[in-house]
């Protein structure tokens, strides 16, 4: 078992299995939000549901469309389970807090290369600590 050290983050705690990727991300480009996949051809997770994971990427790009676009996926069950960025812009922010979706970021470290998609993780936002609970290089 793994802790990482996060800054405090925003949403209740979840446990799930992280879909990981150096790319940024916007709600409203890289998604197919009626499909659950990710739409955009040049993203690094095109084809992929990421309904029910939880997101590990670098920053979150885009503007106010974003945050009702979280709470529509929310309400819809189209959602991630919750979101970790390197960065977060406080419009994406807002937008986790308005659809109550966990969200983190500030990692000691790059958290894309901390996270493995896969690996089987434990968020804790108002702790600032994410638990790697099985890594997929363990054996999943």
């Amino acid at each position: 078992m793994t802790r990482l050290k996060a800054h405090p983050g925003i949403g209740p705690e979840v446990r799930g299995l992280a879909l990981v990727a150096r790319d940024d991300f916007s709600a409203r480009y890289d998604l197919d939000r009626v499909q659950g996949v990710f739409s955009r051809q040049s993203h690094a997770l095109f084809g992929q549901s990421y309904v029910g994971r939880i997101l590990v990427l670098n920053t979150a790009k885009g503007g106010v469309a974003s945050a009702w676009m979280l709470r529509d996926m929310v309400e819809r069950g189209l959602a991630p389970a919750g979101l970790l960025f390197n960065r977060v812009n406080p419009i994406l922010a807002q937008g986790a807090v308005f659809a109550n979706l966990p969200l983190m970021d500030r990692f000691e470290g790059d958290v894309t290369d901390l996270i493995a998609s896969g690996d089987e993780i434990v968020l804790d936002p108002a702790g600032g600590i994410v638990t790697i609970l099985r890594r997929v290089a363990e054996g999943g």
